[in-house]
């Protein structure tokens, strides 16, 4: 690897340990072997190489869902036997020492205008994600559309989650309760 990856490695294992505001480039450059100067010229400050390491943490997180196809997530795409299924792996990951989702409330909190803009970029393709595992279909055939509305209802149903296990885990929601929650609405927005 080059500098460049191995910083990128580096932050993703700090943001880990110590979070973002915690970590400082001084750990970044031990924790890669690399240097200071190697973090402005790759990535411009330690803040946009922090905000690049969370989105390949969420996006690492994500590939290890399934990809669509063969995936083996139970349930026919767009089922309340897959929706599930899905929210099951996602709650399992929320429960494991050291889980990013708790690193995740606190990078909705940076107040740095170049972490938020690259992370606000990033939240189309993040809902992309969440739509192609619910639907059982590849991204690239979500349209912008469908990411930026059904999209965008699972990323508030994500946030909304991770708050709660960060919050109490011992009440939080399980996958379950979520099924069970979102049975309730259909059969609320059937009724004639």
């Amino acid at each position: 690897m080059g500098h460049r990856e191995d910083l990128l490695e580096g932050a993703k294992r700090c943001l880990l340990e110590k979070g973002f505001a915690r970590t400082t480039a001084r750990d970044i450059v031990k924790e890669s072997g690399t240097n200071l100067a190697s973090i402005g010229y790759h990535y411009g400050s330690k803040d946009a190489l922090l905000a690049q390491a969370y989105i390949s943490l969420v996006e690492g997180m994500s590939d290890g869902f399934g990809a669509a196809g063969d995936d083996g997530i139970d349930g026919a795409p767009g089922s309340l036997e897959r929706f599930r299924a899905v929210w099951k792996s996602i709650v399992a990951s929320m429960r494991e020492p050291g889980s990013m989702w708790r690193l995740s409330m606190e990078v909705m909190t940076i107040e740095l205008p170049e972490v938020r803009d690259t992370l606000a970029r990033a939240q189309r393709e993040g809902g992309r994600g969440l739509v192609a595992l619910l639907m059982g279909v590849p991204e690239e055939e979500v349209s912008d559309e469908i990411a930026d509305t059904l999209g965008r209802f699972y990323l508030t149903l994500m946030t909304g989650l991770i708050a709660q296990w960060t919050f109490d885990p011992k009440t939080a929601p399980d996958a379950d309760a979520l099924t069970e929650g979102l049975r309730q609405v259909i059969e609320g927005a059937t009724r004639s």
